[in-house]
């Protein structure tokens, strides 16, 4: 009957060496050789491991299997070398072609997109020629019968229907232009000679002043609508600049006839002569607006116009204006709340504002701390 040690000796020596397949290798040691193995594999628990070698051939990678029982270590080891660069071959191909395809779908995008957007580039070009030169060409012949050349057609007949339009609002202007002042002129022409007679009673020939200050009033409007219609900024017809403290004495004095009984002071002072490059007509309509309100509100003490340096100051002892509304009264059809059941449209500080933008100038109002209003005009 052998002994235990007997057998195992017998079962080293019968598996010492090890057992070769193409890439498989198995080897079971005895007592004898553990300290001659590995130094990796003398401290490597049982269990299937990782291990990778640098050898003279090069760097290997194999599984390594490994059974330890107190007389006999099993060792089983699987070269996994080809199939690891095979993986890393596959991965670093997979990174090439999707860097590769990715390149090359940005540069089909941005062909196509530049293609594709092509058209519409030209046609913002397009249109950016007619604005600056302010003529309208038609932009459809230069296009494909596709939706671009579709979206020229449409801005070709909506540019059409815009011309005409222009073109109906010129003629309506200069035949208003020509209509209107016309038996302006003629009322004014026959006043200054009906005022010339000497047969005229006193009041009579006041009457006739307002008559000749309202045709006045009348022609100027006109132009300063002309202009505003136009959008058209002019200056003086003669090229000089307009003294507007003579301007405001015209108007103010137009305007005395307007406080008819009420007991209403109307104070001119002039404490700078300004001149302005505008026309005599654009000052003369705004500062009928701002001092004809402050006359038309003002029940009782007085009308104040002082004439500064930088511009024009109307201070009245009327019912005043909120100053949450100040900046509103200048919208069209707008009124203040104090304006009551007074007649008017609320039209006439929007015309006052738009004659401002126009000329860069800026149109104030605001309520004084003492009561009543203040306007102010700053060139």
């Amino acid at each position: 009957m052998p002994t235990p040690a007997l057998s195992t000796r017998r079962a080293t020596r019968t598996f010492r060496r090890c057992w070769e397949f193409s890439k498989i290798k198995g080897r079971v040691i005895g007592p004898a050789k553990f300290t001659s193995q590995p130094f990796e594999w003398q401290r490597l628990p049982n269990g299937v491991h990782r291990v990778t070698e640098r050898r003279s051939s090069g760097e290997i990678t194999y599984k390594l299997a490994v059974r330890k029982d107190a007389n006999v270590w099993f060792f089983l080891t699987y070269d996994i070398t080809e199939e690891e660069r095979g993986r890393s071959l596959l991965v670093g191909m997979l990174v090439i072609t999707v860097a590769f395809f990715s390149i090359l779908a940005l540069v089909i995008g941005f062909w196509s997109s530049s293609r594709v957007m092509a058209p519409v580039a030209e046609l913002a070009r397009r249109l950016e020629g007619i604005s600056r030169r302010g003529r309208h060409e038609p932009l459809a012949p230069h296009f494909a019968d596709d939706e671009v050349g579709q979206l020229a057609g449409a801005l070709d007949d909506y540019a059409g229907q815009l011309t005409a339009l222009v073109e109906r609002d010129r003629e309506f202007n200069s035949d208003v232009s020509h209509e209107l002042r016309t038996p302006l002129a003629v009322i004014q022409t026959t006043t200054e000679l009906v005022m010339g007679s000497p047969e005229l009673t006193p009041k009579l020939r006041e009457r006739l002043k307002r008559i000749e200050r309202a045709s006045k009033q009348s022609t100027e409007l006109i132009s300063a609508l002309l202009l505003l219609s136009r959008s058209e900024r002019q200056g003086p017809q003669d090229g000089e600049e307009i003294d507007v403290a003579k301007v405001t004495a015209e108007v103010v004095e137009s305007q005395r006839p307007q406080i008819g009984g009420k007991s209403v002071a109307l104070i001119l002072e002039v404490n700078a002569r300004p001149e302005v490059a505008a026309p005599e007509a654009v000052i003369s309509v705004v500062l009928n607006n701002l001092i004809g309100n402050a006359v038309k509100y003002t029940k009782q003490g007085e009308v104040r116009v002082r004439v500064e340096a930088d511009g024009v100051i109307v201070e009245d002892t009327g019912p005043g204006i909120e100053a949450s509304e100040a900046e509103q009264l200048f919208e069209r059809h707008v009124r203040g709340s104090s304006a009551g059941s007074t007649n008017g449209a609320g039209l006439g500080l929007a015309i006052v504002k738009r004659l401002c933008a126009l000329y860069g100038w800026r149109a104030e109002l605001e309520p004084r701390p003492e009561g009543g209003a203040r306007a102010s005009l700053h060139f």
